[in-house]
């Protein structure tokens, strides 16, 4: 069984591969796929997309479409003139961002993905930032919201509410430590000025234009959540992936929802997140994983991002690999701020899995080397292709 499974896994690699050349056919290839599957499967897929739009619509809109709409209001105030001359200096200086960025950071602050995109990407439309700049900002003002990691994961999920500050302090900290490792451009560029204008406001015209964009963007969000719900479930439902688990848990000894927890939580952090609370694990674990997921914001969140930053042909993967390199920053620091907290770790005697020296290391592998090395592939494979090709 272990055999066919890993000629299976190979053979796949060989088809991606050839198929790379043509990304069309691919896309057409996953797309049949996922087809096939919603067919054979029509209660999994049902319950994916019933579970993606509960997420959605009590969890995500409730927050994200308020805020939308009064930071589009605040923009047709020009709320960037005012941020920028009260909260400018102090909150770009050390970010190495002109004041006009500081409307952004703040939005992002507060409201988390994929907000801080959405707006960095209409401040480099008006010309308010250059590209450079705006392609600095993605990565710098790009957090989760507070609402969902500390509400959402830490005491919904994890039932605890120190454990969501902790997780919210690595993820602010790792966008603050992102900022020191993504150099400026060295180039003194003429930013346009956020110029107080003067002309009346229709207040009337702001709100509806506003509410119509809130909209429009909150179901774009959405279609992305319920999408990815979907895919999870699948793949979560698949023999192929449950017989994958099970041998990298024999190979690492790590309990198999560690791993689900990880790899679904690279398509979507918030299952990936709920899935990790629920494991029998030293918590200073699960919760750095959790930590990582948040910061590196997975491929559902990703893909929202660039539904923004495509338009302005944002690199994707340069995002991606800040992201990842975020993520895993994000981890360490809340490896290391939870052992700050909590000087005594509850021992787990009656747990299947303990946590040994070897396994920590695993763990630690896991989290840092697994992402880069999937990335390295990826890269390495299209860069030979399309160069081949």
């Amino acid at each position: 069984m272990r055999i066919i499974l890993y000629l299976m896994i190979i053979i796949s690699i060989i088809l991606i591969c050839l198929l790379l050349k043509n990304k069309s056919m691919l896309i057409t290839l996953i797309c049949s796929i996922l087809i096939i599957s919603f067919a054979l499967n029509p209660s999994i897929s049902i319950a994916g997309t019933i579970e993606g739009a509960h997420l959605f619509f009590y969890k995500v809109f409730p927050s994200l479409f308020p805020f939308l709409t009064i930071s589009n209001i605040m923009l047709y105030c020009n709320g960037v003139f005012i941020y920028s001359k009260f909260f400018g200096k102090f909150l770009c200086l050390p970010l190495r961002l002109p004041v006009q960025c500081s409307f952004v950071v703040i939005i992002s602050t507060l409201c988390g993905y994929p907000l801080g995109a959405k707006y960095a990407c209409e401040l480099y439309e008006k010309k308010i930032i250059d590209f450079n700049t705006c392609k600095r900002l993605l990565n710098i003002a790009s957090n989760a919201s507070p609402l969902f990691v500390i509400g959402s994961v830490g005491v919904s999920m994890f039932k605890s509410l120190r454990m969501g500050y902790i997780l919210l302090i690595a993820n602010y900290l790792s966008c603050f430590i992102m900022s020191l490792i993504i150099k400026p451009d060295e180039k003194k560029i003429p930013y346009k000025s956020a110029v107080n204008t003067t002309y009346d406001l229709n207040l009337g015209s702001a709100l509806r234009t506003s509410i119509e964009d809130s909209i429009k963007t909150s179901s774009s969000v959405g279609g992305f959540i319920i999408l990815f719900s979907v895919i999870n479930s699948i793949i979560k439902n698949s023999i192929i992936f449950d017989a994958i688990l099970k041998n990298i848990s024999i190979l690492f000894n790590i309990p198999t929802k560690v791993i689900q927890g990880l790899l679904l939580g690279l398509i979507e952090m918030t299952n990936g997140c709920n899935i990790l609370s629920t494991t029998d694990v030293n918590p200073a674990i699960k919760l750095s994983i959790a930590s990582f997921l948040i910061g590196f914001s997975g491929l559902c969140i990703l893909w929202q991002c660039n539904s923004f930053m495509s338009k302005f042909d944002f690199s994707l993967i340069r995002y991606s690999k800040y992201k990842l390199l975020q993520g895993i920053i994000s981890s360490i620091i809340c490896f290391l701020t939870y052992n700050i907290f909590y000087t005594t770790s509850p021992t787990f005697n009656n747990s299947y899995y303990k946590i040994s020296t070897i396994n920590l290391y695993m763990y630690i592998f896991l989290i840092i080397i697994l992402p880069v090395v999937i990335y390295k592939i990826i890269i390495t494979l299209k860069k030979l292709l399309f160069h081949t090709s």
